[in-house]
């Protein structure tokens, strides 16, 4: 780790929260030493000209499925921190100690396994067998265990799978309420969260009922109701609507602009440009209208809205790792957020909610992730592709991929 100490100057600094239209930015031993307006930097001190740049927390992706080279590609596009949402313990590990180890690569936490029943979601997604190697939950008594299974695993929080395959038009066994209740109290008791994947508002209704403190996609199969919206207010939880893989899922919407854009192609290996421009299109009655009204009317009522892909694996069409969050970022926007608002579900709310309190503002003493911009993307959110510069822990990445990076065609998509 190089832990370079060095200044940017006179940039615009969106500091997780609000915009500083001219600051100065100290970092010294991987770490912010100082934000300010006037700073005299000695002859030894590394100065980066912020002039006409904005300068960004690291984004942290809210939702990902992550295997190698997953925080390689993420970090590539100023994605500092993944939140995965369910990935096999043995494929973690070592990313957890890779990222604790290396600054070229994003750093990561975990669900682990998530809990579902036999045959429920994702077997869809990724087939029965492959399904099989999970453990499921199938009673009260099992919830305890498959907690206390998960923690062991070193799951920094617990994910439960409420979804019956209404939005996509087919029948699926989904966890009961009963069930879903006794999982998220068995993480409480752990002092773990308990998130749930859902895509119905039926599924919505029942996690929040359960005692959720967030759900990891929007429900897409009908408009929101006035009663979810107030439901969800009055439950505190946050949301992440993972609209870029709702879009794929229940419409056309790939990732084809950002495979095409000429800030991002060079840095997208040619499998993954693929992987961005196709969609899954499982049609009715799920809709991107849907999900891009209830998006809205949560954020307009006050509830948190986190940014988040579900990027996951070649395979698992219409996302990359890295390039998908710009995506998205455009599609919170699209939903009513302002750009800044959408900077802030990308840095400063995830940060918060998910308890990484080192990281997701500009501050002193915070984690030097930070991301500098040409331009202006607290006004023009397209503006986060023009990458000028990253930085992890303040050693500064060379955006230069060292491999075609391809994963397994094995995903979890949209879990």
């Amino acid at each position: 780790m190089n832990h370079a100490e060095f200044v940017i100057r006179d940039a615009r600094v969106f500091d997780g929260e609000e915009v500083v239209e001219r600051a100065t930015v100290h970092v010294r031993s991987g770490l912010i030493e100082a934000v300010t307006t006037q700073f005299d930097p000695s002859g030894e001190i590394e100065v980066i000209d912020g002039r006409g740049k904005t300068l960004l927390p690291g984004l942290i992706d809210s939702h990902t499925h992550a295997q190698p080279p997953s925080l390689e590609h993420a970090l590539l596009f100023g994605v500092t921190t993944e939140l995965d949402m369910f990935s096999c313990p043995e494929w973690m590990d070592g990313q957890r100690r890779d990222a604790a180890e290396r600054n070229d690569l994003a750093d990561v936490r975990s669900a682990s396994i998530g809990a579902t029943v036999l045959g429920g979601h994702p077997s869809m997604m990724i087939g029965t067998y492959f399904a099989e190697q999970y453990p499921v939950v199938t009673s009260l008594q099992d919830a305890s265990a498959f907690v206390g299974a998960r923690v062991a695993e070193g799951a920094d929080y617990i994910k439960l799978l409420i979804d019956d395959g209404t939005s996509l038009g087919h029948d699926s066994p989904t966890l009961s309420e009963d069930v879903a209740r006794a999982i998220v109290n068995a993480a409480h008791d752990h002092g773990k969260m308990a998130v749930a994947h859902v895509t119905s508002l039926t599924g919505a209704e029942q996690a929040l009922r359960a005692g959720v403190d967030g759900l990891v996609h929007i429900f897409f199969d009908r408009p929101p109701t006035d009663e979810i919206i107030a439901q969800a207010l009055d439950a505190g939880v946050f949301i992440t609507p993972t609209l870029s893989t709702v879009g794929s899922l229940a419409s056309d919407i790939d990732g084809t602009h950002l495979a095409n854009d000429d800030r991002a192609r060079p840095l997208i290996p040619a499998s993954w440009r693929e992987n961005l421009c196709q969609c899954w299109h499982l049609g009715s009655p799920g809709s991107i209208d849907h999900a891009i009204e209830a998006t809205r009317r949560m954020h307009e009522a006050g509830v948190d809205i986190l940014a988040g892909t579900d990027a996951a694996s070649i395979g698992v069409v219409g996302t990359a790792h890295g390039v998908s969050m710009h995506g998205e970022l455009e599609l919170l926007v699209r939903a009513g957020l302002s750009p800044v608002q959408a900077l802030r579900a990308a840095t400063s709310l995830p940060a918060r909610r998910f308890g990484l309190h080192d990281r997701g503002r500009i501050a002193p003493g915070l984690q030097a992730d930070l991301l500098l911009i040409d331009g202006d993307p607290t006004q023009e959110i397209t503006a986060t592709l023009s990458i000028a510069g990253i930085w992890r822990r303040g050693d500064k990445l060379s955006r230069v991929p060292r491999d075609s990076g391809e994963p397994s065609k094995i995903g979890q998509s949209a879990v």
